[in-house]
């Protein structure tokens, strides 16, 4: 993997992890940490550790970060549907949180 796909991945799975750390309920906190899952097991949990030190507390800001991040990682050679599948996860996840 090289440098800017590990900086694109840790940036998704940060935000993955803020969204996760802050959401409202158990389920929805469960659900963000489904994606962050998915997108582990995606790269063959060769992932960089997640850094939540200093993000927003605007989930709305952290979820339009990580789905940024997610749809840039196509540039990488991760298949477009995949990422939107993982989208749709995040999506729901994000429906959920009730924001």
């Amino acid at each position: 993997m090289l440098l800017p796909h590990v900086q694109t991945l840790a940036q998704a799975r940060s935000y993955l992890a803020a969204l996760a750390d802050q959401a409202s309920t158990v389920d929805a906190s469960s659900a963000y940490e489904r994606v962050l899952i998915e997108l582990d097991r995606i790269h063959a949990d060769e992932c960089p550790s997640a850094d939540t030190e200093g993000l927003t507390e605007d989930r709305a800001v952290l979820l339009a970060v990580a789905t940024s991040a997610l749809e840039e990682l196509e540039h990488y050679g991760i298949d477009p549907l995949t990422i939107e599948l993982v989208i749709a996860m995040l999506d729901d996840a994000y429906a959920l949180d009730g924001t």
